[in-house]
């Protein structure tokens, strides 16, 4: 009976198409520089790009026709390199409170060369460094102790490879803003802290960069990319954060990781490594491998301007808390960690159960839940992890760290450094990072990971360029490895641009309360504290 029924139905479906004219579709093909193009541009508001219209024929026409001609050629061919890396190297560094807890990385810029020292920021976009300052923050090795060699600040003009970008650029989002078409195109970056803020011109220059090695005869690259002249730098870029520029890793077009993928140089993805010694590694088109955990990044508005993840739930130990689900921004530029209130209630609460030491508390400390523990107390320190769709686990790796505040006795002091936020959002930073090696692929839109000791398999083994420190893991003089973290640092991607909850049509942005908090699983402090 049924093989009858499917042969009537493709009978009756056949006899319909033969009883029918045939349907036709058609679309009309308008060339992108055509005068109806132009017009539709015109009525989006593109004015400034509708004035700088190549003339059919003309050498500009035909320039602009060949360079998408190359550029759709590269994205056929696949990437040239598997993966690249800073000239310098791919090694990162931390300098704990002296740069504001952030993790830098040198790299070179222009012809010739200039090497700047910058902060790695997943939740920005562009790439600005200090140049033709006219505020800036100070460039001294000495005023930071801990570098040995003075910062650099960029000029164009002494840059043979640099062209300032125009306002017809289709990157120049400041486009309204200038008289005519030509000009150089502004950008104005107003990060989440009062006050905070780059601004200047956008540069089209070269970024020195290294290939995996594989092929001797390409180990070096030059690869064009845009970079924000930063004339003009304000609030916490004065102040410690950042002071030789700000590498944005997100996903949006200007960013490094999308021009070099654009560029057919690498895949689309990167991938950051931290290990615990305050060093790590960066990767540019690094994809991870089979073995690694991953999790889907959430779409904003239908594309991918963040990179959040969803948390299923929050675990202490072997609790896993109901109703601790929520979504996450991943910063490698945010110092610590945040939650959001009612997750951060369930948390600590369950926490503070499973610590079986003395509370203590003082009213310099920016954290609630701080104890006075033996050493055999410390190693019963509960373990935390999230939990992602599909089981996927990402667990908190080595959170302690110790001080003694008692020569007689074996004590120390620590605290679980989760701090919440009114936001409905959370953001995993660097601190609950470590141990890991992220891999960001923007390609198939997810988040991986997999514990490294980033050496294993992440580019370069001997080229590193690293800023002397006596070969200490910490690179901080004594009296601050153990301090507590400067609140009123400014973590570059927290103070990253607007940041964009998924699944809401409004955006919104990290407050400055962000800056003046911090969340890491534990981080001990080295101070007096005294008893509850």
């Amino acid at each position: 009976m049924a093989i009858k029924l499917l042969i009537f139905l493709l009978l009756a479906k056949g006899l319909t198409f033969e009883g029918i004219d045939a349907l036709t579709f058609s679309s009309k093909l308008i060339h992108r520089f055509s005068e109806e193009a132009k017009v539709h541009l015109a009525s989006k508001g593109n004015s400034v790009w509708v004035q700088s219209w190549p003339k059919r024929n003309s050498s500009e026409y035909l320039r602009l026709l060949l360079s998408r001609d190359m550029t759709r050629q590269k994205m056929r061919l696949g990437s040239q390199y598997e993966s690249l890396y800073p000239s310098e190297g791919s090694k990162t560094f931390s300098f704990g409170n002296v740069l504001d807890w952030l993790h830098y990385t040198w790299i070179d810029i222009g012809t010739p060369n200039i090497s700047f020292l910058v902060a790695l920021d997943t939740g920005s976009d562009l790439l600005w460094v200090p140049c033709d300052c006219i505020e800036c923050a100070s460039l001294s090795a000495g005023h930071y102790n801990v570098l040995d060699r003075d910062l650099n600040e960029y000029s164009p003009s002494l840059s043979s490879t640099s062209r300032h970008l125009p306002c017809s650029h289709q990157l120049c989002d400041l486009s309204s803003e200038c008289k005519g078409p030509k000009d150089p195109c502004p950008y104005k970056d107003q990060y989440a802290s009062d006050n905070t803020s780059s601004s200047g011109f956008l540069i089209e220059d070269k970024l020195h960069l290294a290939s995996d090695g594989r092929n001797a005869a390409q180990s070096s690259v030059q690869a064009s990319i845009i970079l924000g002249c930063g004339r003009k730098q304000s609030g916490g870029y004065l102040d410690g954060a950042a002071p030789d520029g700000l590498l944005g890793l997100g996903p949006g077009s200007i960013s490094v990781p999308s021009l070099l993928a654009k560029a057919g140089l690498i895949p689309n993805s990167f991938s950051i490594c931290l290990n615990e010694n305050d060093s790590g590694r960066i990767l540019f088109g690094d994809q991870g491998h089979i073995d690694q955990q991953s999790t889907p990044f959430l779409p904003v508005e239908g594309r991918l301007s963040s990179y959040f993840v969803g948390v299923e739930s929050i675990c202490v130990r072997s609790v896993c808390l109901k109703q601790t689900g929520f979504q996450t921004l991943i910063d490698s530029g945010t110092s610590f960690t945040y939650l959001p209130n009612e997750v951060y209630e369930k948390v600590v609460v369950e926490f503070d159960k499973h610590v079986n030491a003395t509370r203590i508390t003082d009213q310099q400390s920016p954290w609630e839940y701080c104890y006075n523990a033996s050493s055999q107390e410390l190693n019963n320190i509960p373990r935390m992890k999230f939990t992602f769709s599909k089981n996927q686990t990402f667990l908190i790796q080595n959170p302690l760290l110790t001080f003694p505040v008692s020569q007689v006795q074996e004590y120390t002091a620590f605290c679980l450094t989760v701090i919440q936020t009114d936001e409905d959002y959370g953001t995993i930073g660097q601190d609950f990072l470590k141990g890991y090696r992220m891999v960001f692929d923007r390609e198939n839109l997810r988040f991986g990971w997999s514990s490294s000791n980033c050496q294993d398999s992440m580019g370069d083994t001997e080229n590193l360029t690293s800023p002397s420190h006596s070969g200490s893991p910490n690179p901080l003089p004594a009296n601050q490895q153990q301090t507590i973290p400067n609140t009123r640092a400014v973590p570059p991607a927290i103070a990253g641009k607007t940041s964009h909850k998924p699944s809401i049509a409004t955006t919104s942005r990290l407050t400055s309360w962000h800056l003046l908090s911090s969340l890491s699983l534990i981080f001990i402090y080295g101070y007096m504290v005294k008893l509850i």
